[in-house]
């Protein structure tokens, strides 16, 4: 009897543990629960559609939800290597959260594939921030897809013309024409006094200011973001950075009164959060400097940021290109590039150098080599960007002559 009376006693003691340790822990869950759904962001485009936050407020509330991945990811321009979203992009994506992508003649066969190509790059994101996709459309010798889509003419075509509306209406046409097909970003135009082949406008300084600007204002009136490339200008240089080094040795006065000129006028008159500005590779010499363009603070920061006051996203150009990879590996580069002041680093061919840069990236903030507030600076600078982006318009633009 006393041993019936004892073994219930355990069991309704044991009972009342269970339900209390199931109370609590439902109550603890029902904390979690509502702790992390009041403080679990939103989506990028329920932040960026809701009228009551100021842009300011939308990128931290933005930049509040994101994890350190995708903050290093965000720094990131890719490219891929075939015509669809495979298994291998979709891990690569999922994986590292790659802020942009651009594409090659390899990627483009067809209108309709590549809307779906684009649409499903898109669709990696899964709400969160959407991918730059974007595409050397110059014109002339350096127009990608040209079975797909007529290129518009070469810059210097345009600039010897003497019109600069043309400049602004091609854009404009070119802006419509992609948009279409899902892209937001052009790598284009080339703001640099003369170049290989024919992708100036002019060699004249205030000439080709002129034309850069209405570019830009065509780019940035539909829609299109845009990127003024090779900062600080790369017409003087006798070789070629994707083979090897290019030394410059023109002083800091000589350049600003002449290369750097184009830039600065589309910085002081446009909207730098609808623009990138690519570096170069070339080494500038002339300005004290031993490092290419791209690992240079003395041209990303000092010049461009500090001097011209520019406050957009800023790019390297390929980082497999020579004159950076005969010396550097894709992780060296990437970090020695963000300490400098890049936003973004570009790694366009190979998965391989793309998983390395991501991996010494985010190795190098957890360090401490790299502060995390470092990268906050770009990624506002990359969210306001993104905040611009407009939604595509389901049009082609016809080419036109340049008589009309």
């Amino acid at each position: 009897m006393m041993t019936s009376m004892m073994e219930k006693m355990n069991t309704d003691r044991y009972r009342r543990l269970l339900y209390s340790a199931s109370l609590f822990s439902l109550l603890l869950l029902m904390l979690m629960v509502g702790g992390c759904s009041g403080n679990a962001p939103r989506d990028f485009n329920a932040v960026a559609a809701d009228g009551t936050l100021s842009q300011g407020q939308k990128v931290e509330e933005i930049l509040g939800g994101m994890s350190l991945e995708e903050k290093v990811g965000q720094m990131i321009f890719v490219g891929i290597t075939g015509t669809e979203v495979d298994a291998t992009v979709r891990d690569m994506f999922a994986r590292y959260h790659f802020g942009g992508v651009v594409e090659f003649d390899r990627n483009l066969q067809s209108v309709e594939q590549i809307m779906v190509l684009n649409n499903g790059l898109q669709r990696t994101t899964y709400g969160r921030l959407p991918l730059f996709i974007a595409i050397d459309e110059e014109g002339g010798q350096v127009a990608r897809m040209r079975d797909v889509l007529p290129p518009p003419p070469a810059q210097l075509t345009i600039g010897q013309t003497g019109r600069p509306e043309l400049a602004r209406e091609w854009a404009t046409n070119i802006s419509g024409s992609l948009k279409a097909m899902g892209f937001n970003l052009n790598f284009a135009p080339v703001a640099d006094l003369g170049s290989f082949k024919d992708r100036h406008y002019s060699t004249d300084p205030k000439v080709a200011a002129d034309f850069v600007s209405a570019a830009a204002s065509g780019y940035e009136e539909s829609g299109m973001l845009y990127t003024l490339k090779h900062f600080p200008g790369i017409g003087r240089g006798k070789t070629d950075t994707h083979l090897d080094t290019v030394v410059v040795d023109a002083s800091p006065e000589l350049l600003n009164s002449t290369d750097v000129v184009p830039f600065a006028r589309v910085i002081r008159e446009n909207s730098n959060d609808k623009q990138m500005i690519m570096v170069s590779h070339v080494i500038y010499s002339g300005m004290g400097v031993q490092k290419p363009a791209s690992l240079s603070p003395e041209i990303m920061t000092r010049l461009l940021r500090d001097q011209l006051g520019y406050q957009g996203v800023v790019i390297t150009d390929d980082l497999a290109m020579g004159a950076v990879s005969r010396y550097y590996t894709p992780g060296e580069a990437a970090v020695a590039s963000v300490m400098a002041g890049v936003d973004m680093v570009m790694s366009c061919h190979i998965y391989k150098n793309q998983e390395e840069t991501a991996k010494a990236l985010l190795e190098a903030v957890k360090t401490g080599k790299i502060s995390e507030e470092r990268i906050n600076e770009s990624l506002r600078r990359i969210i306001r960007a993104k905040l611009n982006l407009a939604p595509p318009k389901r049009e082609l633009i016809v080419k036109r002559s340049l008589d009309a």
